[in-house]
């Protein structure tokens, strides 16, 4: 790492997933990139997984990222069921039905992040620095706690649910088959992401949306209490579930910045938008955001620089919309699944069985979620 370096390019503010991306995509375009942030190290031990749609793949492919990932890193889902609060309420989702391989990839977050470090450091024009540099653009992509975000002004506009993720790994007494499974019950959500570590074909990923006083008593159970609690919430549909690891909670939160652009600059991912993830899409935004400033970029006018506003306006509007919709369609369901009121529960649990005999809808709803 250097500490300083003539100008370049583009200087990325952040190093997680979305800056990594974001400096393998412009390197391979022959763009000097300076990428301003520690190789990402989970405080404690790492439990997050992501979903990848297809298109957040389709990208790490091209970035040579995903064929390098060990396979017990990635859990295909075939199949995903999503159960509402009333008996036979339900919605099932088949790749097979929809006509493709595969809903999603459930993919552990440390392995990705430590593929994408080994993938930077054999990238010819990406330098990592300890301090900001003269570029052309500015790429934040420092996380929901954008301070470069806040120096320039930037609001943005976040509402509070009042409720925690909490995340674990688990493993089971069954195998998983590839099946994602989800509860919405007022006022909890609850996920259980197929997975193959601890067991190798018998492990979830755990996202368990709840009230903050319900998850710091959550982490504050002891390990067989929680388990006792796990396992009557998911109603052993999965097996017997047991903790894989130490449990971890962060709050949740609905957000989007007054702009994502301006002269020399923009935002991309959390620092952009937060969703709230009972759809898991959070960073395949963040992944879309990268493809789509990549694009625009290598399409640009031989005469316009990296960092014209008008130039990167493009990036904006094409993003806006994907971005407001996934937030206002995961914060309707937020808001209509936390009401305990008995003809909402009613009408939404209606709804739910309703979406299962509509093929079509149901055809739309996977498209939007896998990206395509």
């Amino acid at each position: 790492m250097q500490s300083a370096i003539a100008n370049v390019d583009v200087l990325i503010r952040g190093a997680g997933a979305v800056g990594s991306s974001l400096a393998l995509a412009l390197s391979a375009q022959g763009l000097s990139v300076a990428l301003l942030g520690r190789e990402q190290a989970p405080r404690g031990p790492d439990v997050r997984t992501y979903a990848l749609n297809a298109a957040a793949v389709t990208l790490l492919r091209e970035l040579r990222v995903w064929d390098a990932l060990p396979p017990e890193a990635i859990a295909p889902v075939y199949d995903m069921w999503v159960a509402g609060d009333a008996p036979g309420a339900r919605l099932d989702f088949s790749a097979w039905q929809q006509g493709v391989s595969e809903l999603a990839f459930i993919v552990d977050a440390g392995a990705l992040d430590e593929q994408l470090a080994a993938a930077l450091r054999f990238a010819p024009r990406v330098t990592r620095v300890r301090e900001p540099v003269a570029a052309r653009l500015t790429a934040l992509c420092e996380g929901r706690d954008s301070a470069s975000r806040q120096a320039r002004g930037v609001e943005f506009a976040a509402k509070a649910y009042g409720h925690h993720g909490v995340a674990a790994r688990l493993a089971s007494d069954q195998p998983h088959q590839g099946v994602a499974r989800q509860w919405f019950r007022a006022p909890d959500v609850l996920a259980l992401l197929p997975f193959n570590q601890p067991a190798p074909g018998a492990s979830y990923g755990l996202v368990w949306s709840v009230p903050a006083e319900r998850a710091e008593a959550l982490l504050a159970m002891a390990p067989e209490d929680f388990e006792r609690e796990l396992n009557t919430a998911t109603e052993g549909s999965a097996g017997c579930l047991q903790l894989g690891s130490e449990r971890a909670a962060w709050p949740l939160m609905l957000a989007a910045a007054s702009e994502v652009s301006g002269e020399g600059w923009v935002l991309l991912g959390d620092a952009a938008h937060l969703v709230h993830p009972l759809a898991g899409q959070g960073l395949n935004l963040g992944l879309a955001d990268v493809a789509c400033l990549s694009r625009v970029l290598a399409a640009r006018e031989s005469w316009r620089s990296l960092g014209d506003a008008r130039l990167l306006r493009r990036f904006a509007r094409e993003r806006y919309l994907p971005n407001l919709a996934m937030g206002q369609l995961t914060d309707a369901l937020q808001r209509l699944f936390a009401s305990d009121a008995g003809l909402v529960r009613e009408a939404r649990n209606r709804g739910l069985t309703a979406l299962n005999h509509l093929p079509p809808l149901k055809r739309w709803l996977t498209q939007r979620a896998l990206g395509l």
